[in-house]
Protein backbone atom coordinates (compact mmCIF):
# COMPACT_ATOMS: atom_id res chain seq x y z
CA UNK A 1 0.00 0.00 0.00
CA UNK A 2 3.00 2.33 0.99
CA UNK A 3 4.57 1.78 -2.41
CA UNK A 4 1.36 2.49 -4.60
CA UNK A 5 0.52 5.73 -2.62
CA UNK A 6 3.91 7.31 -3.40
CA UNK A 7 3.78 5.80 -6.68
CA UNK A 8 0.34 7.61 -7.12
CA UNK A 9 1.79 10.68 -5.32
CA UNK A 10 4.84 11.03 -7.42
CA UNK A 11 2.03 11.02 -10.88
CA UNK A 12 0.11 13.59 -9.39
CA UNK A 13 3.13 15.83 -9.33
CA UNK A 14 5.06 14.41 -12.53
CA UNK A 15 7.69 13.35 -10.89
CA UNK A 16 9.44 10.11 -10.70
CA UNK A 17 8.27 7.68 -7.72
CA UNK A 18 10.24 6.70 -4.93
CA UNK A 19 11.73 3.16 -5.20
CA UNK A 20 10.62 0.11 -2.39
CA UNK A 21 14.38 0.47 -1.33
CA UNK A 22 13.79 3.93 -0.20
CA UNK A 23 16.08 5.13 -2.78
CA UNK A 24 14.47 8.91 -4.61
CA UNK A 25 15.21 10.64 -7.42
CA UNK A 26 17.82 13.54 -7.26
CA UNK A 27 16.03 16.95 -7.67
CA UNK A 28 17.85 20.37 -7.34
CA UNK A 29 17.42 24.28 -7.03
CA UNK A 30 18.76 27.23 -8.69
CA UNK A 31 19.93 29.25 -11.44
CA UNK A 32 22.23 30.50 -14.22
CA UNK A 33 23.73 33.80 -15.63
CA UNK A 34 23.96 35.38 -18.36
CA UNK A 35 26.21 34.08 -21.49
CA UNK A 36 29.71 35.33 -22.60
CA UNK A 37 30.17 38.90 -23.01
CA UNK A 38 26.53 40.19 -22.24
CA UNK A 39 26.45 39.27 -19.12
CA UNK A 40 28.72 42.58 -17.60
CA UNK A 41 26.42 44.62 -19.82
CA UNK A 42 23.08 42.81 -18.59
CA UNK A 43 23.43 42.82 -14.92
CA UNK A 44 22.04 45.95 -12.28
CA UNK A 45 24.18 48.05 -10.81
CA UNK A 46 24.36 47.17 -7.61
CA UNK A 47 25.51 48.22 -3.83
CA UNK A 48 27.24 46.20 -1.56
CA UNK A 49 26.68 45.87 2.26
CA UNK A 50 29.06 46.18 4.85
CA UNK A 51 30.43 42.83 5.95
CA UNK A 52 29.78 42.96 9.76
CA UNK A 53 25.62 43.51 8.36
CA UNK A 54 25.38 40.37 6.16
CA UNK A 55 22.13 39.52 8.17
CA UNK A 56 20.79 42.57 6.91
CA UNK A 57 20.98 41.77 3.11
CA UNK A 58 17.94 41.67 1.25
CA UNK A 59 18.38 38.87 -1.63
CA UNK A 60 20.84 36.09 -1.96
CA UNK A 61 22.78 35.02 -4.84
CA UNK A 62 24.99 31.81 -2.54
CA UNK A 63 24.83 29.38 -5.07
CA UNK A 64 27.19 27.08 -3.57
CA UNK A 65 27.87 23.77 -4.71
CA UNK A 66 25.95 21.10 -2.37
CA UNK A 67 26.04 17.36 -2.32
CA UNK A 68 24.76 16.20 -5.41
CA UNK A 69 24.43 12.34 -4.18
CA UNK A 70 21.82 12.55 -1.47
CA UNK A 71 18.28 12.27 -2.12
CA UNK A 72 15.70 12.57 0.24
CA UNK A 73 12.38 11.38 0.57
CA UNK A 74 10.08 12.62 -1.92
CA UNK A 75 6.58 12.84 0.36
CA UNK A 76 6.63 11.41 4.32
CA UNK A 77 3.56 9.10 4.97
CA UNK A 78 0.83 11.29 5.44
CA UNK A 79 -2.86 10.69 6.90
CA UNK A 80 -3.80 13.10 4.86
CA UNK A 81 -2.26 11.40 1.71
CA UNK A 82 -5.62 11.31 -0.25
CA UNK A 83 -5.99 15.18 0.14
CA UNK A 84 -2.38 15.78 -0.53
CA UNK A 85 -2.78 13.95 -3.81
CA UNK A 86 -6.32 15.82 -4.49
CA UNK A 87 -4.27 19.05 -3.76
CA UNK A 88 -1.85 18.58 -6.65
CA UNK A 89 -4.53 18.59 -9.29
CA UNK A 90 -6.56 21.53 -7.58
CA UNK A 91 -3.89 23.29 -5.37
CA UNK A 92 -5.91 26.63 -4.96
CA UNK A 93 -8.77 24.82 -3.77
CA UNK A 94 -7.10 22.21 -1.30
CA UNK A 95 -3.77 24.34 0.01
CA UNK A 96 -2.88 22.48 3.35
CA UNK A 97 0.02 25.11 4.18
CA UNK A 98 -0.47 28.72 4.63
CA UNK A 99 2.34 30.63 5.81
CA UNK A 100 3.02 34.21 6.44
CA UNK A 101 6.23 36.21 6.74
CA UNK A 102 5.54 39.08 9.04
CA UNK A 103 7.17 41.66 12.34
CA UNK A 104 10.74 41.95 11.27
CA UNK A 105 12.41 42.66 14.39
CA UNK A 106 16.02 44.17 15.03
CA UNK A 107 18.30 42.56 17.54
CA UNK A 108 21.68 44.40 18.71
CA UNK A 109 24.38 42.65 20.11
CA UNK A 110 28.05 43.51 21.32
CA UNK A 111 28.99 41.27 17.92
CA UNK A 112 26.35 42.34 15.88
CA UNK A 113 23.24 43.15 14.34
CA UNK A 114 20.65 41.71 12.16
CA UNK A 115 16.97 40.88 12.12
CA UNK A 116 14.43 38.36 12.20
CA UNK A 117 11.06 37.70 11.13
CA UNK A 118 7.98 36.40 12.58
CA UNK A 119 7.03 32.93 10.44
CA UNK A 120 3.33 31.66 11.06
CA UNK A 121 2.17 28.71 9.94
CA UNK A 122 -0.88 27.20 9.27
CA UNK A 123 -1.68 23.58 8.49
CA UNK A 124 -4.18 20.84 8.45
CA UNK A 125 -1.27 18.24 6.83
CA UNK A 126 -0.95 14.71 9.53
CA UNK A 127 2.42 14.72 10.04
CA UNK A 128 2.73 18.09 11.86
CA UNK A 129 2.41 17.71 15.55
CA UNK A 130 0.27 20.83 15.84
CA UNK A 131 -1.87 22.87 13.41
CA UNK A 132 -0.21 25.37 13.93
CA UNK A 133 3.33 27.21 14.80
CA UNK A 134 5.06 30.59 15.38
CA UNK A 135 9.08 30.65 15.12
CA UNK A 136 11.40 33.51 14.49
CA UNK A 137 13.94 32.68 11.45
CA UNK A 138 16.85 35.35 10.75
CA UNK A 139 18.90 35.56 7.25
CA UNK A 140 21.42 32.54 8.20
CA UNK A 141 18.19 30.36 8.99
CA UNK A 142 16.92 30.87 5.01
CA UNK A 143 20.50 30.30 3.88
CA UNK A 144 20.32 27.06 5.72
CA UNK A 145 17.19 26.25 4.38
CA UNK A 146 18.01 26.75 0.63
CA UNK A 147 21.17 24.95 0.98
CA UNK A 148 19.55 21.78 2.79
CA UNK A 149 17.36 21.78 -0.07
CA UNK A 150 19.65 22.04 -2.84
CA UNK A 151 21.57 19.25 -1.59
CA UNK A 152 18.65 16.90 -0.71
CA UNK A 153 17.06 17.87 -4.83
CA UNK A 154 20.07 18.43 -6.88
CA UNK A 155 17.95 19.11 -10.10
CA UNK A 156 14.36 20.15 -8.51
CA UNK A 157 14.45 23.93 -9.28
CA UNK A 158 14.81 25.39 -6.26
CA UNK A 159 12.99 28.81 -5.30
CA UNK A 160 15.81 31.72 -5.38
CA UNK A 161 16.62 33.63 -1.88
CA UNK A 162 16.39 37.23 -1.43
CA UNK A 163 20.55 38.46 -1.97
CA UNK A 164 23.19 40.37 -0.53
CA UNK A 165 23.38 43.03 -3.18
CA UNK A 166 20.51 46.51 -3.04
CA UNK A 167 19.99 47.72 -6.01
CA UNK A 168 21.01 51.36 -6.56
CA UNK A 169 18.28 53.59 -6.01
CA UNK A 170 15.54 51.19 -5.44
CA UNK A 171 16.31 51.06 -1.50
CA UNK A 172 17.89 52.62 0.85
CA UNK A 173 19.92 51.14 3.48
CA UNK A 174 18.24 49.34 6.23
CA UNK A 175 15.22 51.76 6.05
CA UNK A 176 11.72 50.74 6.69
CA UNK A 177 11.79 50.28 3.00
CA UNK A 178 14.25 48.02 2.82
CA UNK A 179 13.02 45.69 5.43
CA UNK A 180 9.73 45.42 3.56
CA UNK A 181 11.28 44.78 0.34
CA UNK A 182 13.09 41.79 2.13
CA UNK A 183 10.30 40.52 4.39
CA UNK A 184 8.27 40.29 0.80
CA UNK A 185 10.97 38.16 -0.90
CA UNK A 186 11.06 35.57 2.13
CA UNK A 187 6.87 35.60 2.38
CA UNK A 188 7.62 34.79 -1.47
CA UNK A 189 10.46 32.48 -0.88
CA UNK A 190 8.54 30.65 1.98
CA UNK A 191 5.08 30.36 -0.04
CA UNK A 192 6.77 29.10 -3.49
CA UNK A 193 8.38 26.14 -1.46
CA UNK A 194 4.98 25.42 0.34
CA UNK A 195 3.08 25.50 -2.66
CA UNK A 196 5.87 23.01 -4.97
CA UNK A 197 4.51 19.20 -4.89
CA UNK A 198 7.68 17.96 -3.68
CA UNK A 199 9.68 20.31 -1.69
CA UNK A 200 6.83 21.38 0.54
CA UNK A 201 7.45 17.31 1.92
CA UNK A 202 11.13 17.68 2.74
CA UNK A 203 11.76 17.37 6.47
CA UNK A 204 14.22 19.88 6.54
CA UNK A 205 11.33 22.29 5.71
CA UNK A 206 9.18 21.06 7.94
CA UNK A 207 11.70 21.52 10.79
CA UNK A 208 12.63 25.49 9.80
CA UNK A 209 9.29 25.96 10.27
CA UNK A 210 8.40 24.13 13.56
CA UNK A 211 11.61 23.96 15.33
CA UNK A 212 12.29 26.64 18.03
CA UNK A 213 15.91 28.32 18.27
CA UNK A 214 17.41 25.96 19.62
CA UNK A 215 16.41 22.88 18.22
CA UNK A 216 17.18 24.04 14.73
CA UNK A 217 20.42 24.79 16.28
CA UNK A 218 20.73 21.43 17.29
CA UNK A 219 19.39 20.17 13.96
CA UNK A 220 21.84 21.93 11.57
CA UNK A 221 24.46 20.33 13.58
CA UNK A 222 23.65 16.89 12.66
CA UNK A 223 24.28 17.72 8.90
CA UNK A 224 27.52 16.09 7.37
CA UNK A 225 30.61 17.21 8.82
CA UNK A 226 33.32 19.89 7.18
CA UNK A 227 35.44 17.16 5.98
CA UNK A 228 32.53 15.13 4.10
CA UNK A 229 31.43 18.45 2.58
CA UNK A 230 34.93 19.03 1.48
CA UNK A 231 35.29 15.50 -0.31
CA UNK A 232 31.32 16.04 -2.11
CA UNK A 233 32.79 19.52 -3.20
CA UNK A 234 35.90 17.95 -4.46
CA UNK A 235 34.56 15.11 -6.04
CA UNK A 236 32.27 17.22 -7.88
CA UNK A 237 34.38 19.87 -9.03
CA UNK A 238 36.24 17.06 -10.44
CA UNK A 239 33.27 16.17 -12.63
CA UNK A 240 32.73 19.51 -13.63
CA UNK A 241 36.43 20.06 -14.87
CA UNK A 242 36.04 17.04 -17.04
CA UNK A 243 32.27 17.94 -18.41
CA UNK A 244 30.17 15.44 -19.97
CA UNK A 245 30.63 13.47 -23.12
CA UNK A 246 27.04 14.23 -24.70
CA UNK A 247 24.66 15.85 -23.07
CA UNK A 248 21.11 14.74 -24.17
CA UNK A 249 19.49 16.76 -26.99
CA UNK A 250 16.53 17.71 -24.43
CA UNK A 251 18.93 19.18 -21.87
CA UNK A 252 20.96 21.30 -24.73
CA UNK A 253 17.72 22.92 -25.99
CA UNK A 254 17.02 23.55 -22.11
CA UNK A 255 20.46 25.35 -21.92
CA UNK A 256 19.51 27.77 -24.71
CA UNK A 257 16.41 28.46 -23.53
CA UNK A 258 18.32 29.30 -20.08
CA UNK A 259 21.19 31.24 -21.59
CA UNK A 260 18.50 33.35 -24.31
CA UNK A 261 16.10 33.82 -21.55
CA UNK A 262 19.17 35.29 -18.71
CA UNK A 263 20.14 37.72 -21.55
CA UNK A 264 16.34 38.76 -21.88
CA UNK A 265 15.29 38.82 -18.56
CA UNK A 266 18.67 40.65 -17.55
CA UNK A 267 18.34 44.01 -20.01
CA UNK A 268 14.50 43.95 -18.94
CA UNK A 269 15.09 44.16 -15.40
CA UNK A 270 17.67 46.73 -16.19
CA UNK A 271 15.39 49.14 -17.81
CA UNK A 272 12.95 48.57 -15.97
CA UNK A 273 15.18 49.91 -12.96
CA UNK A 274 16.05 52.61 -15.09
CA UNK A 275 12.31 53.82 -15.89
CA UNK A 276 11.62 53.79 -11.80
CA UNK A 277 14.65 55.86 -11.29
CA UNK A 278 13.28 58.18 -14.13
CA UNK A 279 10.09 58.15 -12.68
CA UNK A 280 11.13 58.79 -9.44
CA UNK A 281 13.08 61.89 -11.01
CA UNK A 282 10.28 62.98 -13.01
CA UNK A 283 7.77 62.70 -9.89
CA UNK A 284 10.00 64.83 -7.62
CA UNK A 285 10.37 68.01 -9.93
CA UNK A 286 6.94 67.63 -10.43
CA UNK A 287 5.53 68.41 -6.98
CA UNK A 288 7.65 71.47 -7.15
CA UNK A 289 5.78 72.34 -10.26
CA UNK A 290 2.45 72.82 -8.74
CA UNK A 291 3.55 75.09 -5.53
CA UNK A 292 5.75 77.47 -8.21
CA UNK A 293 2.17 78.19 -10.14
CA UNK A 294 0.06 79.44 -6.54
CA UNK A 295 3.41 81.74 -5.93
CA UNK A 296 3.01 83.37 -9.27
CA UNK A 297 -0.75 83.41 -9.16
CA UNK A 298 -0.02 85.97 -6.55
CA UNK A 299 1.34 88.50 -8.12
CA UNK A 300 -1.02 88.32 -11.45
CA UNK A 301 -4.76 89.24 -10.56
CA UNK A 302 -5.74 88.60 -14.58
CA UNK A 303 -4.59 84.83 -14.33
CA UNK A 304 -5.46 83.69 -10.31
CA UNK A 305 -7.86 81.54 -11.47
CA UNK A 306 -5.98 79.75 -14.63
CA UNK A 307 -2.83 79.73 -12.92
CA UNK A 308 -4.75 78.22 -9.74
CA UNK A 309 -6.70 75.65 -11.90
CA UNK A 310 -3.35 74.22 -13.57
CA UNK A 311 -1.55 73.74 -9.85
CA UNK A 312 -4.57 71.76 -9.04
CA UNK A 313 -4.12 69.35 -12.19
CA UNK A 314 -0.75 69.38 -11.77
CA UNK A 315 -1.37 67.83 -7.72
CA UNK A 316 -3.82 65.54 -9.20
CA UNK A 317 -1.04 64.14 -12.01
CA UNK A 318 1.55 64.09 -9.20
CA UNK A 319 -0.80 61.55 -7.13
CA UNK A 320 -1.71 59.06 -10.21
CA UNK A 321 2.15 59.45 -10.66
CA UNK A 322 2.78 58.37 -7.37
CA UNK A 323 -0.09 55.54 -7.61
CA UNK A 324 1.47 54.42 -10.70
CA UNK A 325 5.53 54.34 -9.45
CA UNK A 326 3.97 52.10 -6.19
CA UNK A 327 2.57 49.61 -8.65
CA UNK A 328 5.36 49.51 -10.59
CA UNK A 329 7.67 48.78 -7.45
CA UNK A 330 5.42 46.37 -6.04
CA UNK A 331 3.94 44.59 -9.05
CA UNK A 332 6.56 44.87 -11.78
CA UNK A 333 9.88 45.38 -10.49
CA UNK A 334 9.91 42.43 -8.15
CA UNK A 335 8.85 39.74 -10.32
CA UNK A 336 11.36 40.92 -13.28
CA UNK A 337 14.51 40.69 -10.52
CA UNK A 338 13.28 37.46 -9.01
CA UNK A 339 13.37 35.86 -12.44
CA UNK A 340 16.81 37.19 -13.13
CA UNK A 341 17.58 35.04 -9.76
CA UNK A 342 15.89 32.41 -11.60
CA UNK A 343 17.56 32.32 -14.68
CA UNK A 344 21.35 32.47 -12.28
CA UNK A 345 19.94 29.26 -10.28
CA UNK A 346 18.57 27.61 -13.60
CA UNK A 347 21.95 27.18 -15.32
CA UNK A 348 23.63 25.68 -11.87
CA UNK A 349 21.06 22.94 -11.48
CA UNK A 350 21.94 22.52 -15.50
CA UNK A 351 25.49 21.84 -13.99
CA UNK A 352 24.43 19.63 -11.18
CA UNK A 353 22.72 17.54 -14.08
CA UNK A 354 25.85 17.32 -15.58
CA UNK A 355 28.01 16.71 -12.71
CA UNK A 356 26.00 13.26 -12.25
CA UNK A 357 26.14 12.66 -15.80
CA UNK A 358 29.99 13.01 -15.84
CA UNK A 359 29.98 11.08 -12.46
CA UNK A 360 28.55 8.15 -14.13
CA UNK A 361 30.73 8.44 -17.15
CA UNK A 362 33.97 8.08 -15.91
CA UNK A 363 33.12 5.56 -14.05
CA UNK A 364 32.05 3.49 -17.44
CA UNK A 365 35.29 4.97 -18.86
CA UNK A 366 37.14 3.02 -15.75
CA UNK A 367 36.04 -0.08 -16.18
CA UNK A 368 36.58 0.17 -19.67
CA UNK A 369 39.89 0.33 -18.90
CA UNK A 370 39.85 -2.09 -16.71
CA UNK A 371 41.13 0.92 -14.42
CA UNK A 372 39.63 -1.01 -10.87
CA UNK A 373 37.93 -3.81 -9.86
CA UNK A 374 35.36 -4.52 -12.26
CA UNK A 375 32.29 -5.59 -9.60
CA UNK A 376 32.75 -3.09 -8.12
CA UNK A 377 32.57 -0.74 -11.03
CA UNK A 378 29.30 -2.45 -12.25
CA UNK A 379 27.58 -2.04 -9.12
CA UNK A 380 28.50 2.00 -8.79
CA UNK A 381 27.24 2.13 -12.51
CA UNK A 382 24.31 0.48 -11.98
CA UNK A 383 23.48 3.09 -9.28
CA UNK A 384 24.62 5.80 -11.05
CA UNK A 385 22.71 5.36 -14.59
CA UNK A 386 19.46 4.89 -11.85
CA UNK A 387 20.75 8.25 -10.02
CA UNK A 388 20.76 10.26 -13.53
CA UNK A 389 17.42 8.76 -14.84
CA UNK A 390 15.74 9.82 -11.51
CA UNK A 391 17.85 13.24 -11.79
CA UNK A 392 16.87 13.73 -15.32
CA UNK A 393 13.34 13.26 -14.76
CA UNK A 394 13.16 15.35 -11.99
CA UNK A 395 14.69 18.27 -13.66
CA UNK A 396 11.67 17.82 -16.58
CA UNK A 397 8.98 17.52 -14.66
CA UNK A 398 9.79 20.69 -13.02
CA UNK A 399 11.15 22.43 -16.07
CA UNK A 400 7.61 22.12 -17.38
CA UNK A 401 6.04 23.45 -14.33
CA UNK A 402 8.39 26.06 -13.75
CA UNK A 403 8.03 27.62 -17.28
CA UNK A 404 3.80 27.49 -16.78
CA UNK A 405 4.82 29.24 -13.43
CA UNK A 406 7.21 31.61 -15.33
CA UNK A 407 4.76 33.01 -18.34
CA UNK A 408 1.98 33.25 -15.97
CA UNK A 409 4.22 35.54 -13.48
CA UNK A 410 5.57 37.38 -16.74
CA UNK A 411 2.48 38.00 -18.21
CA UNK A 412 0.28 38.63 -15.01
CA UNK A 413 2.92 41.46 -14.47
CA UNK A 414 3.15 42.97 -17.71
CA UNK A 415 -0.92 42.93 -18.03
CA UNK A 416 -1.06 44.56 -14.53
CA UNK A 417 1.53 47.53 -15.60
CA UNK A 418 -0.27 48.10 -18.77
CA UNK A 419 -3.74 48.43 -16.85
CA UNK A 420 -2.14 50.32 -14.66
CA UNK A 421 -0.63 52.88 -17.48
CA UNK A 422 -4.05 53.07 -18.84
CA UNK A 423 -5.65 54.40 -16.04
CA UNK A 424 -2.96 56.35 -15.31
CA UNK A 425 -3.17 58.32 -18.41
CA UNK A 426 -6.89 58.31 -18.49
CA UNK A 427 -6.75 59.76 -15.00
CA UNK A 428 -4.40 62.89 -16.76
CA UNK A 429 -6.50 63.30 -19.57
CA UNK A 430 -9.62 63.70 -17.85
CA UNK A 431 -7.72 66.15 -15.40
CA UNK A 432 -6.42 68.55 -18.42
CA UNK A 433 -9.72 68.14 -20.30
CA UNK A 434 -11.53 69.46 -17.43
CA UNK A 435 -9.34 72.43 -16.87
CA UNK A 436 -9.78 73.03 -20.50
CA UNK A 437 -13.36 72.80 -20.17
CA UNK A 438 -13.27 75.27 -17.49
CA UNK A 439 -11.21 77.19 -19.43
CA UNK A 440 -13.33 77.97 -22.24
CA UNK A 441 -16.34 78.12 -20.73
CA UNK A 442 -14.78 81.13 -18.89
CA UNK A 443 -13.62 82.94 -21.90
CA UNK A 444 -17.54 82.67 -23.06
CA UNK A 445 -18.40 84.19 -20.06
CA UNK A 446 -16.13 86.94 -20.55
CA UNK A 447 -17.21 87.58 -24.14
CA UNK A 448 -20.96 87.81 -23.57
CA UNK A 449 -20.15 90.59 -20.80
CA UNK A 450 -17.91 92.49 -22.96
CA UNK A 451 -20.67 92.47 -25.52
CA UNK A 452 -23.29 95.16 -25.48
Amino acid sequence: MEGERRASQARSSGLPARGADGGNPGSGSPFLGSSSGSSALLQAEVLDLDEDEDDLEVFSKDASLMDTNSFSPMMPTSPLSMINQIKFEDESELKDLFITVDEPESHVTTIETFITYRIVTKTTRGEFDSSEFEVRRRYQDFLWLKGKLEEAHPTLIIPPLPEKFIVKGMVERFNDDFIETRRKALHKFLNRIADHPTLTFNEDFKVFLTAQAWELSSHKKQGPGLLSRMGQTVRAMASSMRGVRSRPEEFMEMNNFIEIFSQKINLIDKISQRIYKEEREYFDEMKEYGPVHILWSASEEDLVDTLKGIASCIDKCCKATEKRMSGLSEAVLPVMHEYVLYSEMLMNVMKRRDQIQAELESKVEALDYKKADSELLTEEIGKLEDKVACANNALKADWERWKQNMQNDIKSAFTDMAEENVHYYEQCLATWESFLTSQTDLQLEENSEDKP
